[in-house]
């Protein structure tokens, strides 16, 4: 079993208070970690380890704070399988997309620190004469980053590896369900030559630790992923106090498959989208719009597939689903198949908890369809969060457009269609902050932005640095006069001398 303390001012700290609190396998409720339980005094010290530290690390060359990204790359790259097996065990996605998910933050290393040799402002023509003019990206100071348990690497990667190429210092409050993996990944960080103090790391409780970070003066920034709910109360706790606030939030994403689509094709897609990571995306398909033609032949096929989807631990090379992270999640889960069967959805299969022989120890949810679902249904418009899949059907194009787009989120879409002017269609009008073209919903890469629209953010993007840095810094626009006399834009203008 292994312990953690926090990471304050580049040492490691038990919690002032001395508590503790545990990280559970939610495959067999086998205690992974103990972890220092966080107070609003840890997050003071850290806070105020990062305030001290910024001020250096923001003059530190930008080409070498990317070289330390660089060798966090190489180091995550030589204990990749170590930190997936971790995964599997703290969070219970299969061993496959474990090494994904860690491989997902190798890319970001390497790919933002070569930010650290760009870092590209902007040089523009002054309508005056004898004058330069540009502007450049600053830093804005601490950095709060709270991240969810669902992908423990390459999402805190996404905000620690930006925020900190830029010439920011970090507070990282990793997930309560997945924070062995935040410590070791900060552990890389501090291996990598990292200066004390330019990140820190508190574990706790998002009450205790994620609150106290929302709230503290010493906070520039805040970039948070999470429920589109608990975004919404980050909006509104911070309102007030001036603040970046970058949030990634919820998804109801949808696959629609149209008539002359390659079936066999949209179903490897839908079973990756709707079950891999047992639907605890949020860019799971969590929908699925099917043209009425196809509808029996499709449903016919994926159900035979589901049927052999194999429930189990993810370190065992057979298992196909995981276990969901906690039964509280587990329980939400269940409410919501209660809900479509309420509102005459019809389930064909799972929509009950796995407990035969060792997955009675765990946290299992049967793999779920539902058919003859109507787009307003609950079931259809409210994240779940689990592996629960609700099949729409559809008369047309138009009508799966519609459809697609009738919810407060705008996350991930995706169409399968032989018909270029049909995909071309769907490109423009599915309003997601992501669209996928004869593929599923899920498999971002990191040079691209990722985000949402409507409920699902707040217009900033993660992923492509180019992107990301606009939360993490501020332009500074910069003017030189070296013309010698007084030189009024706007004003003087008409009385520009060219030979001047």
């Amino acid at each position: 079993m292994r312990e953690y303390m926090n990471y304050i001012d580049g040492k490691w700290v038990p919690s002032s208070t001395g508590e503790t609190f545990k990280s559970i396998n939610p495959a067999n409720g086998e205690v992974v970690a103990v972890l220092a339980k966080s107070s609003r005094e840890d997050v003071d010290k850290a806070v105020q380890a990062a305030r001290r530290a910024f001020d250096k690390w923001r003059l530190y060359p930008a080409p070498r704070r990317g070289e330390i990204l660089y060798e966090v790359g190489r180091i995550l790259k030589e204990r990749k399988e170590d930190l997936a097996r971790l995964m599997t065990q703290e969070m219970g996605k299969v061993l496959t997309e474990a090494r994904g998910d860690v491989q997902e933050g190798i890319d970001m290393a390497f790919y933002v620190g070569g930010e650290g040799r760009r870092l590209f402002g902007v040089t523009t023509p002054s309508e005056m004469p004898n004058k330069f003019q540009m502007a450049v990206r600053d830093p804005v100071g601490v950095v709060a980053a709270i991240t969810p348990w669902n992908f423990p690497i390459a999402i805190p990667t996404w905000k620690l590896m930006p925020a900190l190429v830029a010439g920011n210092t970090v507070v990282f409050k990793p997930a309560s369900d997945t924070p062995a993996l935040g410590a070791e990944l900060v552990k890389i960080f501090e291996e990598a030559g990292l200066p004390p103090g330019v990140l820190n790391l508190v574990t706790g409780t998002g009450e205790e630790v994620g609150k106290a970070l929302l709230e503290h003066p010493g906070v520039d920034v805040i970039s948070f992923t999470g429920s589109t709910d608990t975004g919404s109360q980050v909006l509104t706790q911070t309102a007030s106090k001036n603040k970046k606030i970058s949030l990634e939030m919820g998804g109801k994403n949808a696959i629609t498959v149209m008539d002359d689509a390659d079936i066999d094709l949209a179903i490897e897609g839908i079973l990756w989208s709707a079950f891999g990571t047992t639907g605890q995306r949020c860019t799971a398909c969590s929908r699925l719009i099917v043209h009425k033609s196809i509808r029996d032949t499709l449903t016919e096929k994926l159900l035979s597939r589901i049927q052999n989807l194999r429930l189990g631990d993810g370190l065992d090379p057979e298992t196909d689903v995981g276990p969901v992270i906690n039964e509280r999640q587990l329980n939400k889960i269940h409410q919501y198949v209660g809900i479509g069967r309420e509102e005459g959805a019809k389930l064909l299969i799972g929509g009950d908890r796995a407990t035969d022989g060792e997955l009675s120890k765990g946290f299992f949810y049967k793999p779920t369809l539902f058919t003859d679902v109507d787009p307003n249904m609950r079931i259809a418009q409210e994240e779940i969060f689990g592996p629960v899949l609700s099949m729409i059907t559809v008369n047309s194009l138009e009508e799966a457009i519609k459809v697609n787009n009738c919810t407060k989120y705008g996350l991930s879409s995706s169409i399968y269609t032989r018909d270029i002017n049909k995909a071309f269609r769907a490109m423009r009008d599915f309003n997601t902050g992501i669209v996928y073209i004869n593929h599923g919903t899920i498999g971002a890469e990191v040079h691209l932005p990722f985000g949402g629209t409507k409920g699902t953010g707040n217009g900033h993007r993660e992923g492509a640095v180019w992107a990301a840095l606009d939360v993490f810094t501020e332009w500074k626009s910069v003017y030189i006069d070296f013309s010698g006399r007084l030189q009024r834009a706007q004003i003087d203008i008409d009385k520009i001398n060219i030979e001047s």
